[in-house]
């Protein structure tokens, strides 16, 4: 199964990228689902159709789901969210609030991500294509499986042991509710679909990453600092679709001819900021977006006669190395200065590498873990990270 991820900064043109690639890979006879993590869902309109909160068939070939968390948590994760609404009713919470309360920070990306790995183990559809939520929220997507692991790798079976002895004891003396076996193996369930799933959204010859942008200075700028995330969370970015490109012609116009040559510089700031990445450029059109043929339109400006499904770049952002007495991890960063770049050892098996605002645990290969850091350095565009392998005399 192929996944397709677009994101970039809101009011871009993903949607309308991301609905006019599916009608494209449909058409081209791929089984393809279009599928909306944005809680501000706009698929329906891009559509010219209404959709339900559950999967749509569009066409031939062609189904569509967004994502509704309150349908989600009534039907898959109903124990998690009656748990979670009876506590805050044993708190004093009004029975409404209570209900909202229990739709818990994140369970939309959880859903997504569940989707992607039922797709993929019932081999329902060869592409999936996802339209997702702003920058920011795609980057929580991104690293929705590391941080889940990380947490419950760790805290899951101490939390089995507590409430084990809660439920002989504390359960029996106070009003305040218990999880239940059904909702630890619900969160169990989680972690299991975290795992598999990481292991779609890491393999660069399945999934990738597709970078939406304007011709405009501040959004080309954020554009910079998602690959860069992207990249430290290990997703394969190889793509970038250069969205309402002004013609030619508009140079000749008096009212646009200012706002063209400012697109024009923020075009050679593109390619110098992302060449050689595959950069795909799609013109404004000159009518609303909306419906099949208009989307059969923006395709065909994009891909040509091009396959949508085609992977531009295989190259994985992050890989481990040998190199005499060291192993390296090694992490392409564009646009990073090391200045920005903290690292630190949390346990034998992890090391966390901060850059800005995001963050990551990179889990150390079993032969890594008595390794010493023996420093860091940039090399390009690439941070290396080098452990010093330890030898033990056991004489």
């Amino acid at each position: 199964m192929r996944l397709i991820i677009y994101t970039g900064k809101g009011g871009v043109g993903k949607t309308s990228t991301s609905a006019a690639t599916a009608f494209r890979l449909a058409e081209l006879g791929y089984r393809t689902i279009l599928m909306s993590t944005d809680s501000a869902h706009s698929l329906g309109d891009s559509l010219d159709m209404k959709l339900g909160n559950s999967i749509t068939h569009v066409r031939e070939n062609l189904d569509v789901l967004e994502i509704d968390i309150i349908y989600e948590m009534r039907n898959k994760w109903s124990d998690i969210q009656n748990y979670v609404s009876a506590f805050m009713l044993s708190q004093g919470m009004g029975e409404i609030s209570a209900e909202e309360m229990a739709i818990l920070p994140g369970m939309e990306m959880i859903s997504a991500l569940f989707y992607v790995n039922q797709f993929d183990e019932q081999g329902t559809y060869d592409v999936v294509v996802m339209d997702t939520a702003p920058t920011g929220e795609t980057l929580r997507l991104m690293s929705f499986p590391d941080v889940t692991n990380w947490y419950l790798d760790r805290g899951f079976p101490v939390i089995r042991r507590l409430m084990k002895i809660a439920k002989a004891t504390v359960g029996k003396i106070m009003d305040m509710p218990l999880p239940s076996d059904e909702v630890m193996e619900s969160i169990e369930d989680i972690k299991d679909n975290m795992s598999r799933v990481k292991v779609i959204l890491e393999d660069p010859t399945r999934t990738t990453v597709r970078l939406v942008v304007n011709p405009e200075k501040m959004v080309i700028r954020e554009t910079m600092r998602a690959y860069t995330y992207l990249s430290l969370y290990n997703k394969n970015v190889e793509a970038l679709i250069v969205n309402r490109i002004l013609p030619p012609e508009a140079s000749e116009s008096e009212f646009l001819r200012e706002r063209f040559a400012e697109q024009e510089e923020n075009m050679a700031l593109i390619h110098s900021a992302f060449d050689p990445m595959v950069i795909k450029g799609c013109p404004m059109m000159r009518t609303e977006l909306r419906g099949e043929e208009k989307l059969r339109e923006m395709a065909r400006l994009i891909y040509g006669d091009g396959d949508p499904a085609a992977v531009y770049s295989e190259a994985s952002p992050m890989r481990f190395v040998t190199s005499g007495d060291h192993d390296i991890v090694e992490i392409r960063m564009p646009f990073v200065d090391s200045k920005e770049v903290e690292l630190f050892r949390l346990d034998r098996s992890t090391l966390m590498v901060h850059v800005g605002s995001q963050k990551i645990n990179v889990q150390l290969p079993d032969v890594m873990m008595d390794s010493e850091i023996d420093g860091a350095e940039f090399k390009g565009d690439k941070l290396l990270i080098k452990f010093r392998r330890v030898y033990y005399d056991h004489r």
